[in-house]
């Protein structure tokens, strides 16, 4: 779609013209809007993707039900997320990809890491969940409040003006409620909030019994028309991709102005393995494989923009080994890799009968819930009544979408219903079940961590990534508390409460894993500055999730925006002043 005129045995022609001002490596949220603020204000731009071109405008099954795909679009072993799931090379498992794991598993895999990754032009921005919530200003400064983990070395204030501007690019949805560490936007940054559907009211209504304050969903979905972009047709998931780019895409929203300016060289299938260097420590350039043909090329560019992800672009730090840095870039104090973190994500269902028999109604909207609950025990925590340090929100899921074969999950297995009385218990009970979906902070810990294995290595010879993983004492409290809480609310609106046995999720289960290369005050104690620049390596940044300091309760998408933002205003004035 964007991709330039440079098959993968053209590549090496760039490397002779050295016509690049900036080689930003990823192309999803965080590469995305590098290139869209480097490319408009004049910067020529190298973007190297590791996975394959993609347009969801030509490629989004927008108005296709479950019948029209085989097995009900059911997940099938090469398409776990479903038939219309537009990852074609990427997933949890990319063949001559591997990654390891340090310990066995335990039997709920619990100390497992599990990598997601996208492979395919736009990141993972083609397939989260669009829920965009600021971090607060408590989230910046987590161990002055609380003595754990670690303050970022910027504060709330320092980031609210790259919010608003991602905010009012993207398009995203919110009112004001003056909620504590919940941020409210400037009047006018957000577009107005759909309105909540039936069984949103009916679940805000326990939340507020339960002194737990509902708030309007922060969504990066349009309810209005933005800059040429559709508002939302309510026609599909968003993690199909959205052909109207009524939802936010770093294909549809970010690389099409960048590329529209002429300053932009977009190459796929660029798996990018190292940073290279030259005898002074400057970044010249990287090094990447052609993942359709296996031959290596290296490019050179007078900045380069580590975006490939969180773990990509650590992976890529600690394979940049050279005399000035023999451990790989950034890696002098022993800091890279080390501290990932992930989403406390915790969910639990229940079947609500006063839902049954509601009549038929048009309300899908926006495929995020259209409310959610903040975190709204802070005055507690702060006294030590909770028995743990950090929060969590509550996104709810429900309604009566279009169904799939899991419907039969509403009658007991047991039963002798058949025919119409079967239909008729189906439509009783259709739309009944809701979901309550805890989003919780996880405390950085020393024993998870990434690190390269000593053995293996991917189908072009380059280090594999090992993964190391534990939950704290804090996670594992926080999820009893979330259990108790959703059974709380189930309770209180006549469902059953769900007393499954309480599990700790699987590292990276929730594909929210940042860390690894974090921002801080010195070379001691980080791998960026403030400015998310390289301590070693200045013309090196790294803009995606593992500059993050800490793994607030909030959805990180919005805040790799807003920093990427940010870092390329600090890149441009390296340009201009002629710091690289």
């Amino acid at each position: 779609m964007y991709r330039a005129a440079i098959s993968g045995e053209k590549s090496g022609i760039l490397s002779d013209i050295q016509a690049f001002d900036v080689i930003i490596v990823g192309s999803g949220a965080a590469g995305g809007m590098a290139a869209h603020e480097l490319c408009a204000a004049g910067a020529r731009v190298l973007m190297l993707e590791a996975g394959r071109d993609y347009d969801p405008g030509t490629e989004t099954p927008m108005f296709n039900t479950p019948q029209d795909a085989p097995l009900r679009a059911a997940s099938t072993p090469d398409k776990p997320q479903g038939f219309y799931d537009a990852t074609v090379d990427g997933g949890s498992q990319i063949a001559g990809e591997p990654y390891s794991q340090a310990d066995p598993p335990n039997p709920d895999k619990s100390n497992q890491f599990s990598w997601w990754r996208p492979r395919m032009l736009g990141g993972r921005t083609n397939h989260w969940g669009r829920v965009a919530l600021r971090f607060g200003p408590y989230d910046f400064k987590p161990k002055t409040r609380d003595g754990l983990g670690f303050d970022w070395p910027i504060e709330y204030a320092d980031l609210a003006p790259w919010y608003d501007k991602a905010e009012r690019l993207i398009g995203v949805t919110g009112l004001p409620h003056g909620i504590e560490n919940a941020p409210d936007s400037p009047p006018g940054v957000q577009l107005p909030p759909p309105s909540p559907r039936a069984f949103e009211i009916v679940l805000g209504r326990a939340f507020d019994h339960l002194g737990m304050k509902v708030a309007a969903i922060r969504a990066a979905v349009l309810t209005r028309p933005l800059n040429g972009r559709a508002a939302c047709l309510y026609s599909t998931q968003c993690t199909r991709g959205c052909a109207s780019r009524s939802n936010f895409q770093s294909t549809t929203v970010l690389i099409p102005p960048a590329h529209a300016t002429g300053n932009l060289t977009v190459v796929c299938n660029a798996m990018v393995s190292r940073v290279d260097v030259d005898a002074t420590g400057r970044a010249t350039g990287v090094t990447y494989n052609d993942r359709v043909t296996g031959s290596e090329f290296s490019v050179t560019g007078r900045v380069v923009v580590l975006a490939a992800g969180t773990c990509s672009s650590v992976r890529i730090l600690l394979n940049s080994r050279s005399a000035a840095s023999p451990n790989g870039i950034g890696n002098g104090h022993g800091l890279v890799g080390k501290y990932l973190m992930d989403s406390v994500e915790f969910s639990r269902s229940s079947q609500i009968p006063m839902l049954e028999k509601l009549p038929v109604l048009n309300d899908d909207g926006i495929f995020t819930p259209h409310i959610y609950v903040p975190w709204w025990l802070l005055p507690e925590q702060a006294a030590g009544q909770l028995g743990f340090p950090r929060g969590y929100h509550i996104e709810p899921r429900g309604g009566r979408r279009m169904p799939t074969t899991g419907i039969g999950s509403l009658i007991d297995d047991g039963s002798a219903t058949y025919g119409d009385a079967l239909r008729a218990e189906v439509r009783r009970k259709y739309g009944t079940a809701v979901t309550l979906i805890g989003e919780g902070e996880m405390i950085p810990n020393e024993d998870s961590f990434c690190e390269l294995d000593p053995t293996v290595k991917d189908k072009w010879g380059v280090p594999a990534l090992r993964f190391h993983w534990k939950w704290g004492d804090p996670e594992v409290r926080q999820v009893t508390h979330m259990h108790d809480t959703f059974n709380k609310v189930f309770t209180l609106l006549g469902g059953a409460p769900d007393n499954s046995p309480v599990a700790m999720p699987q590292g990276g289960g929730a594909v929210h894993e940042v860390g690894g290369a974090r921002m801080g005050t010195s070379p001691q104690n980080s791998v960026l500055d403030a400015n998310n620049q390289c301590w070693d390596v200045r013309n090196l940044f790294v803009v995606d999730g593992a500059a993050f300091a800490s793994s607030p309760d909030k959805n990180p998408t919005l805040t790799i925006l807003a920093l990427a933002a940010r870092s390329s205003a600090r890149i441009l004035e390296l340009l201009r002043s002629g710091g690289t």
